[in-house]
């Protein structure tokens, strides 16, 4: 399955990505060599450290390759009056009786601590195309469902001020 990304997203990956192979990567081979000449390796922490900085590097820069490589780039349509990608949607949850304030974006830019709810999860996809006014189920699993209510919708567009998730 691909990922579906906007031109932002996989713009602000390829920035972070040469950002990592550019600087990130010879700075981390260096502390690497420094560390090393402390001694023995068995007993060398900031060895051990500076080994698990550069293998994290290396991974995420991986994963930035991978994720740029088999990334669908998709169009953000806006539609009047229905909920769109980007847009910051106040729900009421009848199941804990609260208003929240969520606003829909790719699953790269993610953070559900911040409000910031991926199109691709359950609560993404039912309320995506839905007008304020319409209760909708959200399917959590077969066995665990429950209910919102879209209170109003302001309209957002794609831009840079949300980061990448690191993961």
């Amino acid at each position: 399955m691909y990922d579906e990304l906007t031109e932002v997203d996989i713009k602000k990956m390829q920035e972070e990505l040469d950002h990592r192979i550019r600087v990130l990567r010879p700075e981390l081979i260096e502390e690497v060599q420094t560390a090393r000449a402390f001694g023995d390796l068995s007993e060398n922490f900031e060895y051990k450290c500076a080994k698990q900085a550069k293998n994290r590097n290396e991974s995420r820069i991986r994963y930035l390759q991978g994720m740029i490589r088999t990334a669908k780039v998709i169009q953000v349509k806006q539609q009047e009056d229905v909920v769109s990608l980007f847009d910051t949607v106040v729900i009421y949850n009848e199941m804990v009786k609260k208003e929240m304030t969520i606003r829909i974006v790719t699953t790269l830019r993610q953070d559900a601590l911040k409000g910031l709810i991926s199109k691709e999860s359950p609560v993404g996809k039912a309320v995506m195309g839905r007008k304020v006014g319409d209760r909708v189920e959200v399917e959590v699993s077969p066995t665990m469902k429950y209910f919102l209510e879209i209170r109003s919708i302001e309209k957002g567009s794609d831009d840079e001020s949300l980061e990448i998730s690191s993961y």
